[in-house]
């Protein structure tokens, strides 16, 4: 019947119809009016008062990583999809996921802009934070440790006074505190109007709406279709500088606005004819400029709708085309035939419920009798069947999750009769029926938790249920068992949770893309929101798909290839394929950096970062520049080309380069051999480690000679806890903690008398190395502080997520002066005591350079396009490594850049300036390092790949040097001294590095790295609150 409805013309006309006896009715709102939204805005404004509600318009309209948070699932989508639409005509362009999973922590961590949903009882105290907008629903709170840019004042004034007309008295009570009800008695509080409705959900979006007519005024006179954007921001923001009387650089919001996807994608649509026609945003601009009433300009509501119904076809003469309307719509009458027939089904089903065999068996193999009835009978039997299998395998998993600790699930009864029921069930119910009994037991609140034994069990259990259904064809339950799979979990001796579904790698079933076809399709069908936009929508999916292919630990490349294929079928452009590529590297990264490489499938030792076409050799053959650029540089390039044939041949070379590294193994059994196990495991900590610094002999030598301190690591954590550990007291490092900060220390700096921490309250502590106590708390920065150093004469140097850089006088617990600005926060900070230079760098994509003696700056080195993450300083010369996969080479004379160094496939995290050979290292996120040599022009002519996972430190003496990656692994390599009369490399200086030790590498997710060169130490601390210090020059 459905299928004869026709559709109803938008806002003119009501189709009717009927379906057994009831009457329905169709409708469409008009083209012209707001997108459709069929939610409530209501739990948005109860979650959040109207400053933070505000605070989160904002943080989505810049696309920054937004994090909801509530101990309810369906309050977590009702918010995501509600400030969606409060940002029309802007759409959400980027990852959107308003659930996911528990086991999903850690995609916290992903590099591009995301709105997710995570449930409130889920623990993210071993995530690092930084970035992420944090939106606490249960507690109206909004944290995050970057700074948002506000809104500017006019239009802030205007959104939150209109936001609070409608609110009240709907609003929070923290609002009512905020604002002056003058002569408001009591009785206007308590007696409010009618309750929330459709009405307030369109006048709370038409205050939006208003909210962009205003700040955007006048924006189609600066739409440039020759320019790149598409769009002149430099000559909008100064129009609306002399209509504001505000410099364009109070208009951080605004500038930031104008570079988003959202914006962008914006100004795109509006070349569309249909959608000029229907731009309610222009419509609302010029009404507003003739004054009108911002409500003209939507279509006003038809009161009596036409009604259009279904010909009758019983009516003679009845013409095609034409329309009969009734008072009454007609109901769609059954036929005695038609009648008779259901009748008898009905009957059949009934009767047959009361004769059901008992034993399973028969139904399913059949008998004698089965023989005998009418194939009615058997549908009624086997409903019934199916019915049967369900409860009794409800009852056994139920009582398998309550066996005492005693207790061996696997030889339970429980155990066997579950497993009988899958093996024995040609059909499949059993398998599918125990899948569903699971998932419904999640749904019911379980928080899915096995214990070791139980885990095994259900390990065993659904790779039998999967496997069944892999050779039946049932994809649906395969789809579903993967599903449920990264829900239930155990935890590890490191107290982290290990997913039941990074043990199902070894079923055949994820390699075939058929599944993933399936699934894909099955997400697509089943998504709350299929208005949004349809690239967005196919790149959500395509998202969690990768999420559960890292959850299994397929191949970086295995994976790749069949997300890029599903892709290309759905036309996603180039831009979503590397944000896709980001994300799946990053996930990989994650699980390889904690749990190793996937035993379940046998795969080529690899680079767990980008597919990096460089060989897996830990030899110290020196490899020829030009090929290692080349194939670099070709093979980035294929990856970012729109063509399919150029992606698939350059990892056809990465998989020949490969090949050729098999040729090395007794370069790489040779490397092991100098493995040790001299590890030890420092426990103080109970959150992750996010700071450590090694205090070293330049810090605190004098002239009596080196200090007591000298050797020690100082470490920070989420815990908001500073430890101290001398490596000389074995099975007693911890000597001191020191307590004063009230949230995550970021970074620490000692000298010969103090240590100096700050993070993310904003302060910077200074203790005394001695006593232990605190002298000092410094306050003045405006947001978290990211870098610090002590200097000569009580002096101490900070930078901040503020972009500032202040220089403090300890001894007066004052900010002595403002040493410069920069545009964004700022990530790495170097300064050369001996010449007063200070150079700071970060999210404003610039190097900025100061002669603090002179207070001048001398530079800004511009050239990179991306987040600047590390820096190193040496006499006239600067090296930075940057998120553009890029480090340059900076000279300080002439303040131009020397050189690109640009050979690395992900973000460069760590440069080192080598004093021995006067040399350049580089490590990446591709778990690869270079050495680059100055001489004669800078090229590369030493690639190592003895890491899986992010370089995170390099650490370079005169003849040693210390490297640490996010995987736990360490190496030390040596430089032997040149002799007089000797022997030296012919080919290159920066060759001579020879692999000393490495240690055996454990299980861990490392945040932060540090050396001591001088005793050969190297100590790494993990998201566990674990550190790990090796000592290399003690043989076991």
């Amino acid at each position: 019947m459905v299928s004869h409805v026709t559709l109803p013309t938008p806002g003119k006309n009501r189709v009717l119809f009927s379906i057994e006896n009831c009457l329905l009715s169709a409708e469409a709102p008009p083209k012209e009016w707001l997108p459709h939204a069929d939610i409530s805005f209501q739990p948005l404004v109860q979650c959040l008062d109207v400053d933070k509600l505000i605070l989160l318009f904002t943080a989505v309209l810049l696309e920054r990583r937004i994090l909801l948070r509530s101990n309810k699932y369906t309050l977590l989508t009702l918010v995501s999809e509600a400030i969606c639409h409060l940002i029309y005509p802007i759409r959400w362009q980027h990852v959107y996921i308003p659930i996911i999973f528990s086991s999903g922590v850690d995609y916290i961590d992903a590099p591009t802009p995301y709105m997710m949903g995570l449930h409130s009882g889920v623990d993210t105290s071993a995530v690092t934070m930084d970035g992420v907008v944090v939106v606490d629903l249960e507690y109206n709170r909004i944290t995050t440790s970057e700074e948002i840019p506000p809104i500017p004042e006019t239009e802030h004034s205007f959104l939150r006074g209109e936001i609070l007309k409608l609110l009240q008295p709907n609003v929070m009570g923290i609002d009512f505190m905020k604002i002056n009800l003058g002569s408001m008695g009591d009785y206007s509080l308590r007696s409010g109007t009618k309750s929330w409705g459709q009405e307030h959900d369109f006048q709370l979006r038409l205050i939006f709406l208003r909210f962009f007519a205003q700040i955007l005024s006048g924006y189609r006179n600066f739409i440039d279709t020759a320019s790149t954007t598409g769009f002149n921001s430099q000559a909008f923001l100064k129009k609306r500088s002399r209509a504001t009387n505000q410099p364009v650089e109070s208009m951080s919001m605004i500038m930031q606005f104008l570079e988003t996807q959202g914006f962008l994608d914006y100004l795109e649509r509006c070349n569309s004819a249909e959608e000029n026609a229907n731009n309610l945003l222009d419509k609302l601009q010029d009404a507003t400029g003739r004054g009108q009433n911002p409500l003209n300009i939507f279509p006003s509501e038809v009161a009596d709708p036409e009604i259009i119904t279904i010909a009758d076809p019983k009516t003679d003469g009845s013409e095609p085309g034409n329309r009969h309307c009734y008072k009454r719509f007609p109901a769609n009458a059954r036929t005695e035939e038609q009648e008779e027939k259901r009748k008898s089904i009905l009957a059949l089903a009934s009767g047959a419920s009361k004769q059901v065999p008992s034993s399973p068996s028969i139904r399913v193999h059949g008998g004698p009798k089965a023989e005998s009835l009418s194939p009615r009978e058997r549908a009624a039997e086997r409903e019934r069947m199916v019915l049967d299998i369900k409860v009794k395998l409800q009852g056994l998993w139920l009582r398998l999750l309550r066996l005492g600790a005693t207790e061996d699930p696997l030889s339970s009864f429980e155990y066997g009769t579950i497993l009988a029921l899958i093996e024995s069930d040609a059909e499949g119910i059993g398998g599918s029926g125990f899948v569903e009994c699971i998932r419904e037991h999640i749904h019911s609140g379980w928080q899915c938790r096995l214990t070791d034994e139980q885990f095994i069990a259900v390990k065993e259990l659904l790779k039998m249920a999967i496997t069944l259904a892999n050779s039946r064809n049932d994809l649906a339950t395969i789809r579903d068992a993967l599903e449920v799979s990264a829900e239930m979990y155990r935890k590890d001796p490191n107290n982290v949770q290990d997913y039941v579904q990074r043990h199902l790698l070894s079923l055949s079933v994820w390699e075939e893309l058929r599944f993933w076809d399936f699934y894909f399709e099955y997400l697509m069908e089943n998504c709350s929101n299929k208005s949004t936009n349809y690239v967005t929508l196919v790149t959500a999916q395509l998202i969690v798909m990768a999420t559960h292919m890292a959850g299994l630990g397929l191949p970086d490349i295995d994976s790749w290839n069949m997300i890029e294929k599903i892709a290309e079928r759905n036309n996603l452009g180039y831009k979503q394929l590397i944000k896709l590529r980001a994300l799946l590297t990053h996930l990989q990264q994650l699980r390889i950096g904690y749990w190793g490489v996937a035993t379940g499938k046998s795969q080529p030792l690899q680079s767990y970062g980008m597919a990096s076409p460089h060989a897996i050799d830990v030899s110290d053959e020196s490899q020829q520049p030009a090929e290692a650029s080349g194939l670099g540089r070709s093979w980035v390039h294929s990856m970012f080309s729109r063509d399919r044939s150029l992606r698939t041949s350059s990892f056809n070379r990465a998989n020949d380069t490969n090949a050729v590294a098999t040729t090395g193994k007794t370069d790489i059994s040779a490397a092991q051999k100098k493995t040790q196990t001299n590890m030890r495991t420092l426990r103080g900590h109970t959150g992750a480690i996010t700071a450590l610094h090694c205090v070293t002999r330049k810090e605190v030598w004098d002239l009596v000679g080196d200090r007591e301190d000298a050797g020690f690591f100082i470490s920070g954590s989420t815990d908001c806890t500073v430890k101290i550990w001398d490596p000389s007291l074995r099975g007693s490092e911890l000597r001191a903690t020191l307590k004063g900060h009230t949230r995550t220390i970021r970074t620490i700096s000692s000298d010969r008398g103090k240590i100096v921490s700050a993070g993310d309250d904003q302060s910077v502590i200074v203790w005394d190395k001695q006593t232990f106590k605190l002298l000092e708390e410094l306050k003045g920065h405006e947001a978290p502080v990211s870098s610090v150093r002590m200097l000569s004469g009580e002096r101490v140097l900070t930078a901040s997520h503020d972009g500032t850089v202040k220089m403090w006088d300890v001894r007066t617990d004052t900010c002595v002066a403002t040493v410069g600005r920069c545009q964004s926060a700022v990530l790495c900070m170097e300064y050369d005591d001996s010449t007063g230079i200070l150079a700071a760098a970060g999210r404003d994509v610039m190097v900025h350079v100061w002669d603090i003696r002179s207070s001048k700056q001398m530079f800004k080195l511009q050239g990179h396009t991306k987040w600047i993450r590390s820096m190193k300083m040496n006499g006239e010369t600067i090296i930075t490594g940057s998120d553009d996969w890029t480090a340059r080479v900076w000279s300080l004379n002439r303040g131009t850049c020397d050189a690109v160094l640009a050979c690395h496939a992900g973000p460069i995290l760590c440069v080192e300036y080598s004093p021995s050979d006067k040399g350049i290292i580089t490590g990446s996120s591709d778990g690869l390092i270079r050495f680059w040599e100055n001489e004669g022009g800078i090229k590369c002519v030493k690639n190592l790949t003895l890491h899986t996972a992010s370089v995170l430190s390099i650490s370079a003496g005169d003849h040693w040097l210390g490297i640490g990656a996010a995987d736990n692994s360490m190496s030390l390599f040596h430089r032997p001294q040149e002799r007089f009369g000797g022997f030296s490399n012919a080919g290159s200086k920066a060759a001579g590095w020879q692999l000393y030790r490495t240690p055996q590498k454990t299980a861990a997710v490392v945040r932060c790295i540090a050396s001591d060169l001088d005793r050969k130490r190297i100590c790494s601390g993990g998201r566990n609150g674990l550190l790990r210090l090796w000592d290399a020059t003690t043989s076991i």
